[in-house]
């Protein structure tokens, strides 16, 4: 059986029309979501995964989600200051909305 997660309500109601509807970027709402189940696996903000693995995970291609992180990353949802590499592929997550 597989653990359960408890999701902010505000992603729900406010970030999905927000990001599908609005933006029209439903890959970066679908990276959102896998990043959101990897923090709380690890239970840090600071998750290491890389774009392959993020792509197989979500079904989406490699270049849809470079795309969809930096639309995170603009939206102020991934922290823009933390710089992803090839040997350690740290993307930090952010939740505005917490305070």
């Amino acid at each position: 059986m597989q653990p359960r997660i408890a999701i902010d309500a505000y992603v729900i109601d406010t970030l999905l029309p927000d990001i599908v509807g609005h933006d029209r970027r439903p890959s970066a709402f679908l990276v959102y979501l896998y990043l959101l189940r990897a923090a709380a696996r690890s239970r840090d903000d600071s998750i290491v995964v890389s774009l392959q693995t993020i792509a197989v995970r979500t079904g989406l291609s490699k270049a849809s989600v470079q795309s969809a992180i930096r639309h995170l990353k603009r939206r102020g949802l991934l922290d823009d200051k933390t710089e992803a590499t090839t040997l350690r592929p740290v993307r930090r997550l952010r939740r505005p909305w917490r305070r």
